[in-house]
């Protein structure tokens, strides 16, 4: 039974996979003020990781992707032949659209209003942004109810259609100053926007953690120089990039073993295949390795030499920046987006030319040539990481965002 004194909360994920906004959501929700919020999770996917949020506070699963309208819309582009035929493309393109707000979109907000009104939501807490949560606003209009929208990616300010999903929302938790500056296109005032940066439980991140444990897992040894792109498996991330670098790497690190650092959304089989046939077809199998999803990050981030950020779309802050930072390891990243908000270059991390294989080949190789380097500036990272990303700060910051609408 919900606590009538209470007000309760219904958190929406509609991530294309676990990733960074679901392990920060998480965080939130195991550090609320319990004595004034009861909290509801609702998931578009479920999984091992999904499952695991039952054990914290009540969770829901509910399909957002019965019909994968994604993977039908790549068949398409990949038959040619729909091209010759006017307008066959336009119309098959309307027809995967409707699909997905027939078989998809419909079916989760009539599951999510039923699920509000049942658990008498006070608030809807949508974790991704608008447009991946349109149904937690359709339904915060249906109950007359908020919608906090935590606004965490680049977004394409073009379409109308964006633009008008933008205007809903009754506020906006935008995880850094770029991101702010990048909503603002759409029109909303400051008064709508509450910069909150991403909060992590800095006591469970374990500084002492044996990686060990996960280079033994790997078959790594004590000579081998191990660098990770920590992320998951989608194009943006900027998995190619890493590959471009490790070729040139490669001959100038001896015991060198590049790591791709997380699981695969379902929608980006196709994008992991293509990266394995890369390193088949350009021989790069005996110093890649894929590690697929990994539960204890502790034991993976002290099993690297370096952390890398490759993203090639700005960071919207970035979940791994953060963890490296606060568990002070040699981090490279990009000079864009959050992770330029976050680190400072060659004070905190090593920033490079985002997109630029050399350049991310070089921050790499001045760590490696460096020790001194790597622990002078992931030694400050962790003292800039304890003073940021306390998810104590991150709480209550975010209680008085709910606060000025309940």
């Amino acid at each position: 039974m919900n606590s009538p004194q209470k007000k309760h909360i219904v958190y929406v994920e509609n991530g294309i996979g676990y990733g960074g906004a679901a392990i920060c959501m998480r965080h939130l929700v195991r550090n609320l003020d319990h004595t004034q919020f009861d909290s509801m999770v609702v998931t578009g996917r479920t999984g091992a990781s999904y499952e695991e949020i039952a054990h914290e506070t009540q969770w829901k699963y509910i399909p957002d992707h019965r019909f994968d309208t994604i993977k039908m819309k790549e068949s398409l582009e990949k038959n040619q032949w729909i091209n010759k035929i006017p307008g066959l493309s336009f119309i098959s393109n309307q027809l995967i659209a409707r699909l997905d707000d027939l078989g998809n979109f419909l079916p989760f907000t009539i599951q999510l209003l039923w699920t509000c009104k049942q658990f008498k939501a006070d608030l809807i807490h949508a974790n991704n942004e608008a447009v991946c949560n349109r149904a937690s606003i359709l339904v915060g209009k249906i109950l007359h109810i908020p919608v906090i929208s935590h606004v965490r990616g680049d977004l394409d300010g073009t379409s109308q259609m964006t633009r008008w999903i933008y205007q809903k929302p009754t506020h906006f938790i935008p995880v850094s100053h770029w991101v702010s500056k990048n909503i603002a296109q759409f029109d909303i005032p400051q008064s709508k926007r509450t910069v909150i940066y991403d909060g992590l439980e800095l006591d469970n991140l374990d500084v002492q953690a044996d990686g060990h444990i996960f280079r033994n897992k790997l078959n790594l040894h004590e000579k081998n120089f191990v660098v990770g792109l920590v992320g998951l498996i989608i194009p943006w991330k900027g998995q190619d990039i890493f590959l471009d670098a490790a070729k040139i790497l490669h001959k100038k690190i001896p015991q060198l073993k590049m790591l791709l650092v997380g699981g695969t959304p379902d929608v980006c089989t196709n994008f992991e295949k293509h990266l394995k046939q890369r390193i088949e077809q350009e021989e790069l199998g005996d110093f890649i390795i894929f590690t697929g999803h990994q539960s204890d990050m502790n034991v993976v981030y002290n099993g690297l030499d370096v952390v890398v950020s490759a993203s090639t779309s700005p960071e919207p802050l970035g979940t791994v920046v953060i963890e490296s930072m606060a568990l002070g390891r040699p981090l490279v990243a990009p000079n864009h987006g959050g992770a330029a908000e976050m680190a400072d270059h060659n004070e905190t991390a090593l920033l490079f030319e985002p997109g630029n294989a050399e350049s991310l080949a070089g921050a790499i190789f001045s760590f490696y040539s460096n020790k001194d380097l790597r622990e002078k500036l992931g030694k400050a990272a962790r003292t800039i990481a304890l003073k940021t990303f306390a998810v104590e700060s991150h709480v209550q910051n975010v209680q008085k965002v709910y606060k000025q609408y309940l």
